[in-house]
């Protein structure tokens, strides 16, 4: 993160998460969000003037109800508020990069509409350390990005991809791809980046196996 580093140390036992269905933000990746909901921008209000934190978690459906809402997976992923713009329509235009993943310990009372949650990153400090050489076979990843595609009727932008490092490359395909909750859940929680690569390898394959969409679409 350009021009501030969070430290492991610095990141906050209590927190506020935001339940969103298929929204994957992984350790240095970066998540565009556009936020109008009242109570998400009051969250997003409230994290610009304390730390600029709050935390993606997919809703588990699975789960029962809660008096809070939709049961949560246990496993989510902090980010720091990198960017943000607000529009002349009262939304909230923000980039939200990943810090580390978390379990959680307890779901407490929320604030102004929005859901918190103590958190517990103990598993996952060497998601801040840096980033470690990804060991994959870049060119077989890429023959399955284009299966995957292929079998949608997307055309990506190959340059951008081609451009990306295999690190960059594992995470941004990881959180873009229109993979199910559970699959995206699946990629969040693989131990390890070596571990999130064979994962995305084999959704990719799986996804290119699968009936797609007849219809055309550009991936910028």
């Amino acid at each position: 993160m350009a021009g501030f580093q969070t430290r492991f140390e610095d990141l906050p036992a209590e927190f506020a998460v935001f339940p969103l269905p298929g929204a994957l933000l992984l350790p240095r990746g970066r998540l565009p969000l556009n936020i109008f909901e009242r109570r998400y921008l009051a969250m997003t209000e409230d994290a610009l003037a304390h730390g600029r934190m709050f935390a993606m978690i997919q809703p588990d459906l699975s789960l029962p109800e809660t008096a809070a809402g939709p049961g949560l997976y246990r496993i989510g992923c902090l980010g720091r508020l990198s960017s943000f713009s607000e529009t002349e329509d009262g939304r909230l235009l923000i980039t939200l990069t990943g810090l580390a993943r978390f379990s959680i310990v307890s779901e407490i009372d929320g604030v102004r509409g929005y859901r918190r949650v103590i958190g517990d990153f103990s598993r996952y400090r060497a998601d801040m350390a840096e980033a470690p050489e990804t060991t994959f076979d870049r060119e077989v990843m890429l023959a399955a990005l284009k299966g995957y595609f292929g079998q949608r009727g997307v055309e990506p932008n190959w340059d951008a991809i081609n451009r990306l490092p295999d690190e960059a490359l594992v995470v941004t395909l990881a959180m873009v791809c229109p993979f199910e909750p559970v699959e995206k859940q699946a990629l969040l929680e693989a131990p390890t980046d070596a571990d999130r690569a064979d994962t995305l390898l084999a959704l990719l394959r799986m996804g290119a196996a699968e009936p797609g969409g007849s219809s055309s679409h550009t991936v910028s």
